[in-house]
C-alpha cells in the first residue's frame, strides 16, 4: 500500500505596500487544495521588504518553505507574437533574435521565456502561423527577489508574474463550467501603484497589462482635496464612515484616470480579437474604494462586481486565522494565484 504525498506551496506576493502569503496543501485527490497558512503585514517602504517577508514566515504557521514568487512593473515585458510554426526546441532558440524587436533592454541583461498559446476562435491565423507568448526581466530584479527569498529560509519554485498569477487563481477559485469557456472575462487587480489587467478565456490569457494608476493615487486625491496629511488621507479612503461622499467626491479625477487606462485596454483587446470581454472581475486592496466599482461599471457599461480568489477552497481553522484571512481577502488574488502552481 502506497500514501499519497502531500504537498504544500507557499504563494509570496510582495507588494508595494504589503507582503501577502498563502499556502496552499494538497494530496492530489478530487477534494483539491487547502488553505494551510495565511500572513500579510504591511510594509513601510521598500528597504523593509526582507524583514517584513521574515516576519510574515515567523509570526504565521506554514508547512512548507517552498514558495513561489512574481515580478511585475517596468521592469517586466509581456508580448503576444505571431510567429511562423516551429518545434519548441527551434522556438527556444529563435526567440533570443525576436526578442531583440519587443524589448527595450539588452536582451543580456534579461530573463527571457516564451510558450505557444491555443487561440481556437480567437483572431485568424495563417496555416503556418501560431502565437507565441514572450516574458522578459531584468535579471537583477529576479536575482533581487531571490536574494531576499534566502535570506528568509525559503526555497523558490518559481518566479511568475503577477498578471499570470490572477489568472491562475481565476482558474482555480472559481472552477466554473464548460459553458464559461467562450466567456472573455477581464481580470482587474487594483494595487497601491499599479493596476492589472488579465483577459482570459477558456483557461487561456489573451491579453495582459500593467497601468501605473493604483490606491495610491486615490489616496493622493483624497489629501489634497481635503488638505490631508497622506496618513490621515489613507486612513480616511479605507473607512470613510461618514464623509463617503466628500471621499467619492475627492477621488473623481483619479477614478477617471484609471477607467479611461482601463477602457484602452479593453477596447484594444475587443479590436484586436474581435471579440467583447463579457465581464469584469476586480481585485486588490483599491478595490475596496468606496463607490469604485458602481463608477467603474458605468464607465464600461459591462457587468462590473469582485470576485474571492479563495473561492470555494477549504481553510484550515487550527492553523489560519479565518478573520484575518476574511479581512484581506480581496489582497490575495495574486498569492493564490502564485500557490495554485502546486496543483502542476
Amino acid at each position: 500500500m502506497f500514501l499519497k504525498r502531500v504537498k504544500s506551496l507557499i504563494g509570496l506576493d510582495v507588494g508595494t505596500r504589503a507582503v501577502k502569503a498563502v499556502e496552499l496543501t494538497w494530496n492530489g485527490d478530487s477534494s483539491g487544495p487547502v488553505i494551510t497558512g495565511f500572513g500579510y503585514a504591511e510594509l513601510s517602504g521598500p528597504e523593509a521588504v526582507p524583514e517584513t517577508v521574515s516576519r510574515v514566515l515567523l509570526e504565521n504557521s506554514f508547512h512548507s518553505r517552498r514558495v513561489v514568487t512574481s515580478v511585475s512593473g517596468k521592469a517586466v515585458i509581456v508580448r503576444y507574437l505571431t510567429m511562423f510554426k516551429m518545434s519548441p526546441e527551434d522556438l527556444r532558440n529563435a526567440i533570443r533574435y525576436e526578442a531583440d524587436k519587443y524589448i527595450p533592454f539588452d536582451v543580456e541583461e534579461v530573463v527571457l521565456d516564451c510558450q505557444p498559446f491555443p487561440t481556437e476562435g480567437v483572431g485568424e491565423l495563417a496555416p503556418n502561423e501560431m502565437r507565441v507568448l514572450l516574458v522578459a526581466c531584468k535579471r537583477a530584479v529576479i536575482d533581487e527577489q531571490l536574494r531576499i527569498l534566502a535570506g528568509a529560509g525559503l526555497h523558490p519554485e518559481v518566479v511568475d508574474l503577477d498578471v499570470f498569477a490572477l489568472g491562475n487563481a481565476f482558474e482555480m477559485a472559481l472552477r466554473r463550467g464548460p459553458e464559461a469557456g467562450s466567456r472573455a472575462t477581464a481580470l482587474v487587480d487594483v494595487g497601491a501603484s499599479k493596476t492589472s489587467v488579465n483577459v482570459v478565456r477558456g483557461g487561456t490569457s489573451l491579453f495582459t497589462r500593467e497601468i501605473h494608476v493604483g490606491g495610491d493615487a486615490f489616496t493622493t486625491a483624497i489629501a489634497s482635496r481635503l488638505n490631508l496629511k497622506h496618513g490621515e488621507a489613507e486612513s480616511l479612503k479605507r473607512r470613510p464612515g461618514a464623509e463617503q461622499e466628500r471621499v467619492r467626491a475627492a477621488v473623481v479625477p483619479a477614478v477617471d484616470d484609471l477607467a479611461a487606462e482601463i477602457r484602452l485596454s479593453f477596447d484594444y483587446f475587443e479590436n484586436q480579437f474581435d471579440l467583447a470581454i463579457d465581464e469584469v472581475l476586480f481585485s486588490g486592496g483599491g478595490a475596496r474604494l468606496t463607490g469604485l466599482l458602481q463608477d467603474l461599471g458605468r464607465s464600461f457599461g459591462k457587468p462590473t462586481t469582485t470576485w474571492d480568489p479563495t473561492g470555494d477552497l477549504s481553510i484550515a481553522a487550527g492553523t489560519v486565522d479565518v478573520d484575518a484571512l476574511r479581512e484581506h481577502v480581496s489582497d490575495l488574488a495574486v498569492a493564490v494565484g502564485l500557490a495554485s502552481r502546486i496543483q502542476r
